[in-house]
């Protein structure tokens, strides 16, 4: 399949321009998805347009990633019933450098012709005076075709400042820039930025008769409607100190039947045949969520790594009493926090570790976990008691520093399934 028959199997355009598959199968062509850099991470919402670069390059074009340094310092008004709080220029500059690293995990800016390359809006916009911007852009683009879009229309009521009402057309100079610049033809994105895209391609038109296209994917929700990437905890970042492997794997893992069936197309590489085979295998035995098992797999490997999604699938079974004290052991702390999450804790003084407390006094007299020693030994001599997963046979064992997992934490199992987390500090 072609780049445009690709995205259609895969339930990834929402809207094309007429003319773009013309265009894509004739020559080698250059795109861009926009990224504006409000956080020092991506998080899984982004990892739809990443995915449109992605096959965009594997299908020999040519992607362009463009962080908006200008733009981001705006706020695009498009899906947003609220002013965003703008930030500074150091703070982006930051996010930047994050973001274009993480980029290097899906796209290859290395090799090639269609090598991957990264540009910023600031770099042009930076010396772009109100009044140079006002007459090269402004007097192209009618207020009444500014005020049809919905992204604009939308916000009328609620009130939308002359800063977001311009942002479509700094975005329509921005693919101005490239055609002119990178020669870039083509702009990708979600469909909520259609009307900033087409913009776009009207200023091409206007200003230089040139000729650019537009194709949006869809907005991803979930089976029920709400929004997806959205936790409790909120936002699934792909920076792992922000979200660990663990959590990572753990929403994929955790998604329904139906959008397991979405997802896997939308954000994996699995060919046809071979996501066919897991629909078959799923419905045979859904119970056993083998789809939301090679979904989580595909998605941890590409956004974290194969190591760190074996790490997780060790890191799960802890829980279900299947993990060792070894699997601890090579759990990074952001990791063993979020496998432990909602255990009761119990925060101690450090120094009762550098000379070994015994696990009797531990265990009752510094943190009330068992509420007598004489029901903790009866534990002890019926096999009931572990230590960092490690089974308790001695009553007079005790607990030193070398104890502690990451050097600050012991995990305590009573039962089965009953686990209670000391914290040394």
């Amino acid at each position: 399949m072609d780049f445009v028959e690709e995205l259609r199997w895969r339930g990834m355009i929402h809207d094309i321009m007429p003319g773009t598959d013309e265009l894509l199968k004739k020559e080698m062509t250059t795109a861009y998805v926009g990224i504006d850099p409000t956080a020092g991470s991506l998080h899984i919402g982004h990892l739809v347009s990443v995915m449109l670069l992605r096959h965009f390059q594997r299908a020999g074009h040519k992607p362009l990633v463009l962080v908006g340094g200008a733009t981001g310092m705006i706020g695009d008004p498009s899906g947003k019933s609220e002013e965003r709080v703008l930030i500074d220029e150091e703070t982006l500059r930051s996010n930047q450098e994050a973001i274009k690293k993480q980029l290097g995990r899906f796209l290859d800016f290395e090799s090639g012709a269609n090598r991957a390359e990264m540009v910023n809006n600031y770099d042009w916009m930076k010396n772009f005076t109100f009044l140079e911007f006002i007459r090269e852009v402004g007097k192209h683009i009618t207020v009444s075709y500014m005020m049809a879009k919905d992204s604009v229309k939308k916000r009328l009521e609620t009130g939308l400042s002359f800063t977001e009402f311009s942002y479509q057309l700094v975005q329509g100079y921005d693919f101005l820039h490239l055609y002119l610049n990178k020669n870039c033809r083509l702009q990708m994105g979600g469909s909520d930025q259609w009307g900033n895209i087409v913009t776009g391609t009207e200023l091409i038109r206007r200003k230089s008769g040139g000729e650019a296209y537009a194709l949006t994917c869809p907005l991803i929700t979930k089976a029920d409607g709400t929004k997806f990437g959205k936790t409790e905890a909120g936002n699934i970042w792909l920076d792992r100190n922000l979200t660990s492997p663990y959590r990572v794997y753990q929403f994929w893992l955790n998604v329904s039947d139906e959008d397991a069936a979405q997802y896997m197309k939308i954000f994996t590489l699995l060919n046809i045949d071979q996501i066919e085979e897991a629909l078959e295998n799923h419905a045979r035995a859904p119970h056993e969520r083998h789809l939301q098992e090679l979904l989580a797999r595909e998605v941890t490997s590409m956004v974290h790594s194969p190591e760190d999604y074996e790490a997780a699938v060790e890191a799960s079974r802890i829980l279900f009493g299947k993990g060792t004290a070894t699997t601890l052991s090579r759990l990074d702390e952001a990791s063993f926090l979020d496998v432990f999450e909602g255990v009761p804790k119990y925060p101690v003084d450090p120094g009762l570790f550098e000379k070994e407390t015994p696990l009797t006094a531990l265990l009752t007299d510094h943190t009330g976990i068992f509420s007598s020693k004489g029901e903790l030994r009866r534990l002890i001599s019926g096999g009931g008691l572990g230590i960092n997963k490690e089974k308790v046979t001695d009553p007079g064992a005790a607990a030193g520093r070398g104890d502690l997992i990451n050097g600050k934490y012991l995990l305590v199992q009573k039962g089965k399934k009953n686990y209670f987390l000391i914290i040394a500090g």
